[in-house]
C-alpha cells in the first residue's frame, strides 16, 4: 500500500488522520486512522474486590461500568501512566503493578496498544480527576465479575479481557 496523502483532521491528545491510498491492485481510496500513544487499563484490587468506575458514555448516552483506564501523555512510559490513571480515578496508589498483556482495541482504524495491569497492595493517595469525568466507584468481587463477562453482563471489551486475564492470573 502507499500513501498518497495524509490529512489530519484532529490533533489533541490522539490524531485523526484521513489517508489516501493506493493499495496493491491499483484502487485508490480513503482511510480514516487515529494515531494512538496508547494507554492503560488497570485491574485494581482490594481485598476480593475489584475496583470498578461507573461513567456516563455520551455516546451511549448511558453509565457504562468499566476498569479504571486512561491514555497516556505524550511518550509517558506504561507503568507511569498506570500509577497516575488509578490515582485520578480511584483515589489509591498500588505497591505493586503487574503487566497482565496487552490488547489492539481496534486494529483496523487505530494503532492505539492497551496494556493491562493488575494493581495490588493499594493505600490511598489520590490526584484530581480530568474535568470531564464523573466517577463512581463500584467494589465488585472478582468471581462475581467473571460470571458477569461470561454471561455478556459486563460489556466493555477493556473490562472483559482485564477481569478475564486478573482472573487466570490470580486463580490458575
Amino acid at each position: 500500500m502507499d500513501i498518497l496523502q495524509q490529512n489530519v483532521l484532529w490533533d489533541g491528545k490522539w490524531q485523526f488522520r484521513l489517508d489516501k491510498v493506493r493499495l496493491e491492485s491499483g484502487h485508490v481510496m480513503d482511510l480514516a486512522l487515529i494515531e494512538h500513544p496508547g494507554s492503560v487499563v488497570l485491574v485494581p484490587m482490594l481485598g476480593d474486590n475489584v475496583l470498578m468506575i461507573e461513567q456516563f458514555r455520551p455516546v451511549f448516552g448511558r453509565n457504562l461500568l468499566e476498569l479504571p483506564a486512561g491514555t497516556l501523555d505524550g511518550d509517558e512510559p506504561y507503568p507511569e501512566a498506570a500509577q497516575r490513571e488509578l490515582r485520578e480515578e480511584t483515589g489509591y496508589r498500588a505497591e505493586s503493578l503487574t503487566l497482565l498483556g496487552e490488547m489492539l482495541p481496534s486494529p483496523g482504524t487505530s494503532n492505539e496498544v492497551m496494556k493491562i495491569f493488575l494493581a495490588q497492595g493499594l493505600s490511598e493517595d489520590p490526584l484530581p480527576m480530568d474535568e470531564d469525568e464523573e466517577i463512581e466507584i463500584r467494589p465488585i468481587p472478582l468471581k462475581e465479575l467473571v460470571a458477569m463477562a461470561l454471561r455478556g453482563e459486563l460489556t466493555d471489551a477493556k473490562s472483559v479481557v482485564g477481569v478475564l486475564q486478573a482472573n487466570a492470573f490470580l486463580n490458575p
